[in-house]
C-alpha cells in the first residue's frame, strides 16, 4: 500500500474515531491578518485537538494562508510536521504581538522544533515566507481581534 493511501486511511479511521463534532481540515475559522507587507487568511487553531492536527494532511497550503495557534498562556511551544506534506515557517508572538523566535519546519518530520521562548501564538506559513518579508525577532505584528477573544470562548 503506497505512502498516500496509508496517510488516506489513517486520516479517516481519526475522522471515525474522534467523531463529528471537530472541524476537519479547512474549516475552522478564518482571520485576516497583516503580517510584513502582505495579508494572510489565517485559520484559527484554539482547541487542543485543533492544535494537534494543525495542517496534517493537507497536499498543499495557498500563499496567502497558514495558521493561527492561539494558546491560553505564554509558554514555550514544541511544534512538529508529521503528516504535512509541506515545510513551513513558524512564527512565535508574545501577548503583545512581538515576535519571540522564529522557526522552520521540513515536511513529514516529527522532530519537536522548541520556541526556546514564552510564545502565546505561534503563526504556521509556507516555508520561506518569514524571509520574503523580511522578518526578524523584536518585529511587532498588530494581532486581529479574533486572536485576542477567540471565536467560541
Amino acid at each position: 500500500m503506497n505512502r498516500r493511501v496509508r496517510h488516506i486511511l489513517a486520516f479517516l479511521l481519526a475522522a471515525a474515531l474522534i467523531g463529528c463534532d471537530q472541524h476537519p481540515a479547512g474549516s475552522l475559522p478564518v482571520t485576516r491578518m497583516q503580517i510584513g507587507t502582505e495579508t494572510f487568511d489565517l485559520e484559527i487553531a484554539t482547541s487542543s485537538h485543533d492544535q494537534e492536527v494543525g495542517l496534517m494532511h493537507r497536499d498543499h497550503l495557498d500563499s496567502d494562508h497558514g495558521m493561527l495557534f492561539i494558546f491560553p498562556d505564554e509558554a514555550e511551544r514544541d511544534f512538529w510536521n508529521s503528516d504535512v506534506h509541506f515545510p513551513l515557517d513558524l512564527i512565535f508572538l508574545d501577548a503583545g504581538g512581538k515576535i519571540v523566535s522564529l522557526k522552520h519546519l521540513d515536511a513529514y518530520s516529527v522532530k519537536n522544533v522548541p520556541s526556546e521562548a514564552r510564545a502565546k501564538y505561534t503563526i504556521e506559513l509556507n516555508a520561506g515566507t518569514v524571509a520574503r518579508l523580511n522578518l526578524k525577532l523584536g518585529d511587532r505584528l498588530t494581532l486581529p481581534k479574533d486572536a485576542i477573544n477567540p471565536p467560541g470562548q
